[in-house]
């Protein structure tokens, strides 16, 4: 019996926490990089040291949102990667995809890659820079496991597909970052300049034998 009160109070601290972060969502989709603790706990209202209690701090806040919507990010990348296209019509979607999920949420995005500097004093010393790093590194750990699972890049497959998956996540990042401030032309003609930029090997090189191909 202690165990199933024990589970039963692990749920519902899991469910208040999802509503939470609900409500910082909100907070976040109107303010931006410029949420602040005080705007999320009066949005769910409740105090700011009961948010605390739940998430320790701002960055910790940050990190359950990061995980929130990096998942959500990865589950649609694999669906364009899973699509049953030519490769390079499956590079197109995914590069796609990423590029579509920043530009429907741009504040988001302006949240988690972006220092928050109209952010309240008390918060400033709040380094999103820190925090975004790994989320980036996520990103490219788990497109390299995608690509050595599916591309037969010869004896240096591992290495290369670390490389590719880092650098393929770089590319994504720092070209949608401009993209998305300075607007130089539209997302069907970037995602193919992106692509014709990373056409060249990966043209060339095999799908791994029985793999769901790439």
């Amino acid at each position: 019996m202690g165990t199933t009160r024990q589970d039963a109070q692990a749920s519902a601290a899991e469910r208040r926490r999802q509503e939470l972060l609900e409500a910082a969502d909100k907070v976040v989709l109107r303010d931006g990089p410029g949420a602040s603790m005080n705007a999320i706990a009066a949005e769910a209202g409740i105090t700011k040291p009961i948010l605390y209690r739940h998430f320790g701090d701002k960055g910790g806040l940050y990190r359950a949102l990061a995980v929130r919507h990096t998942d959500a990010l990865l589950d649609a990348l694999r669906a364009a990667l899973d699509e049953p296209r030519e490769r390079r019509e499956r590079v197109e979607a995914t590069l796609d995809t990423y590029l579509a999920a920043i530009e429907a949420r741009p504040q988001v995005y302006r949240f988690l890659m972006h220092p928050a500097e109209d952010s309240p004093a008390s918060e400033r010393g709040f380094d999103v820079g820190q925090h975004s790093a790994p989320l980036l590194r996520r990103l490219g750990e788990e497109l390299a496991k995608v690509i050595a699972e599916r591309v037969d890049l010869g004896p240096e497959s591992e290495e290369l597909a670390r490389v590719w998956g880092h650098g393929i996540v770089g590319m994504m990042h720092a070209a949608g970052d401009w993209w998305l401030r300075d607007r130089p032309c539209d997302r069907a003609r970037l995602v193919r300049h992106l692509a014709d930029l990373l056409w060249g090997r990966l043209a060339a090189a095999g799908d791994r034998a029985g793999g769901p191909g790439f």
